[in-house]
């Protein structure tokens, strides 16, 4: 039985592995959080600079960076900060580079430019044209940054015979850390502690069929940022327009999922199901204030 419910959750796009979740309180500013947390902060930085990193590079340099791990039910999460900074002077470090460098030159002329978040990611050239038009990254009401996808979309079986798990792998967690030191720089321009959601559209998913390697890029990136990043950085998931049988095998087996994933993931039809073209959620337009309406009510208000 628990193999299955694993299964489940793969087909859902979700690690076997989830953390529990909570929505920042954005009634604490975070010039208040970096305040009550000013010792553990100083203890991470510490930590950092005895790793040979300077603090004045980019994520370091942002408190938020810092902060996130401060904030765990568990307390202070020093371990998974040592992980994290093995991970990101080693294994990730190209990645990370790679992020922080798009970031920058997409934020130099005080508007988003996209392109040179495109061109930076790994392989970029082989996914890219297999995911425009099925991704999107957006904001909600409350200023969260909102991952948008499309699975059903996504012609999985060609896009794994261009790359192998590993590299569609990096490239999920490079889209992550894009999020993230994006995430980090707005809640500290605007005091305000934000996260990123998934809103995860399966319409058209199969419960069989499809690429088992990309479901497995999905595992494998989703297992190594559950191990790199605080939960704090992590919103809701939301699993929108489920397919029948797909839906009944949910329904069936939810009471078996931990804990963890049932207080983060959320199920709903509507969202994202009237939207042809997702670059509408990029802009102010009818279907992004329908979308914001609908967030509102699954995630803020629910």
């Amino acid at each position: 039985m628990t193999k299955r419910c694993w299964m489940i959750l793969s087909l859902l796009g979700l690690p076997a592995v989830v953390k529990a979740m909570a929505l920042a309180n954005k009634e604490v500013s975070v010039t208040q959080l970096i305040q009550s947390h000013r010792d553990e902060i100083a203890q991470l930085q510490k930590i950092t600079e005895s790793m040979g990193i300077s603090l004045d590079q980019a994520p370091y340099s942002n408190p938020v960076f810092f902060l996130r791990y401060c904030l765990s039910e568990e307390g202070l999460l020093e371990d998974q900060f040592r992980n994290t900074l093995s991970w990101r002077t080693g294994p990730g470090k190209s990645i990370c580079e790679a992020a922080v460098s798009a970031v920058t030159q997409a934020t130099a002329n005080g508007k988003w430019d996209n392109a040179p978040v495109i061109a930076a990611a790994p392989y970029s050239s082989h996914i890219i044209p297999f995911l425009s038009a099925a991704t999107i990254t957006t904001t909600s009401s409350q200023g969260d940054l909102v991952y948008c996808i499309r699975a059903g979309k996504i012609d999985d079986t060609k896009l794994m015979g261009q790359v192998t798990v590993d590299q569609m792998s990096d490239f999920f967690l490079y889209a992550k850390e894009v999020n993230n030191l994006v995430a980090n720089d707005r809640s500290l321009a605007t005091d305000q502690l934000l996260c990123v959601l998934a809103a995860n559209d399966l319409s058209g998913v199969q419960l069989v069929g499809g690429s088992s390697e990309f479901r497995q890029a999905l595992s494998q990136s989703s297992k190594q940022a559950t191990e790199v990043y605080p939960d704090s950085t992590v919103g809701p998931t939301l699993l929108l327009n489920l397919p029948t049988l797909l839906a009944a095998l949910v329904k069936l087996f939810t009471p078996l999922f931990p804990d963890a994933v049932k207080k983060r993931i959320k199920f709903r039809r509507g969202p994202l199901k009237d939207i042809t073209d997702l670059s509408a959620l990029a802009r102010d337009s009818p279907e992004r204030a329908v979308f914001w309406q609908q967030l509102d009510e699954l995630v803020y208000n629910g």
